[in-house]
């Protein structure tokens, strides 16, 4: 296992170069991803869940014309062809019109995607988002059939992504990916989860570990341990080698000596910064994953670009994190706290993926 304190000066240049691009980065936080959580419906059930999405939403989802309307502003202030609109949930394809969406968004000049879990993709239903202007789209798949269906309380599970999966494969020039959720059950069984997806076509593939929140705060064979995270980190290097799939680790975690080596660019939380979000009930906020306290303000009584011009403060100066076990680290110019949606409701780390590491 590799020493993640131990840096090399090679390392620390290039990250202290980073930490100058981001810094610009933050002071003119030029929105380039909006996530829009266009329902909290979905129809799987998955342990790991962070919203606790459920088949019927007490929450209404969001009217098409009222996100319009957020994207009139925003196309009022920067040019639509650089802000990616992605489309979360819930699952999308719940909503039933769900490719009148994608074509408004597409005729106002957006680019969209969608995560989805593959498990309402016919084929007739890609087609009509293909034809409304889909551009590229994120799959869940979290193992084999019985530890991806075990995570998701479906049996179809697994088959319905997978065949999500080759379509996509099959279809010349679209772009996608999928996102694996390692966790104590599939950690052992990456390189059956790689074959598959190499056997479909993929040629893109996010890892993530579980964080903490909804329905996994309180289920500890999600959570890997020190050992089983240097595992994860050291299988996406020799994969990464390897070439045969561009798979890197997800966007959380300052991950010490293993930075460079994971991704294709340094740990940095865009929350705030590049990335902003309208969830369901018409809060401003980043990614869709941060808590109901860390929303700056609602489309319903706000201007989103308004709000996204003079406000963000938390996510653009996050001195406020240097508490805890924060305080003292040495790390924290290249970690600044880890990403928002890690701090709980008092603005406290849940989880420290160095420390976990060491």
């Amino acid at each position: 296992m590799r020493d993640v304190t131990k840096l090399g000066l090679r390392r620390r240049l290039a990250l202290e170069l980073w930490r100058k691009l981001e810094s610009d980065s933050v002071k003119n936080h030029p929105l380039r991803q909006l996530f829009w959580e266009c329902t909290l419906r979905c129809n799987l059930n998955c342990r790991h869940c962070g919203s606790d999405c459920k088949n019927v939403a007490t929450q209404r989802d969001m009217p098409l014309n009222d996100f319009l309307a957020v994207l009139d502003n925003i196309a009022q202030n920067t040019d639509p062809h650089k802000v990616f609109v992605i489309i979360t949930g819930g699952e999308p394809l719940m909503r039933a019109d769900l490719e009148i969406c994608g074509r408004a968004i597409y005729e106002r000049g957006f680019p969209w995607g969608m995560v989805t879990n593959g498990l309402a993709l016919t084929r007739k239903r890609f087609d009509a988002l293909l034809r409304a202007g889909l551009h590229t789209a994120t799959v869940s798949l979290d193992g084999l059939e019985s530890d991806h269906n075990f995570m998701r309380g479906n049996p179809k599970s697994f088959t319905t992504a997978t065949e999500a999966i080759r379509m996509m494969a099959q279809t010349e020039g679209f772009v996608f990916d999928v996102v694996t959720c390692v966790n104590r059950r599939n950690i052992d069984h990456l390189d059956d989860i790689k074959n598959h997806l190499l056997s479909l076509g993929c040629k893109r593939w996010r890892l993530f570990t579980v964080f903490p929140a909804g329905r996994a705060a309180t289920d500890p064979e999600l959570q890997l341990d020190r050992e089983q995270l240097h595992k994860l980190l050291q299988y996406i290097v020799d994969t990464r080698k390897e070439g045969k799939i561009a798979v890197q680790y997800g966007c959380e975690g300052f991950l010490g000596a293993y930075e460079g080596d994971v991704r294709n660019h340094f740990f940095s939380c865009q929350a705030g910064v590049t990335v902003g979000s309208v969830l369901a009930d018409g809060a401003i906020s980043a990614c869709a994953s941060i808590r109901a306290n860390y929303n700056q303000g609602n489309i319903y009584t706000d201007k989103f670009w308004d709000v996204w011009t003079t406000r963000f403060a938390p996510y653009r100066n996050r001195e406020w994190m240097r508490t805890g076990e924060c305080a003292d680290c040495s790390y924290f110019r290249y970690c600044k706290g880890n990403g928002m949606h890690l701090r709980d409701d008092e603005g406290k780390l849940m989880f420290c993926h160095l420390k976990r590491l060491m």
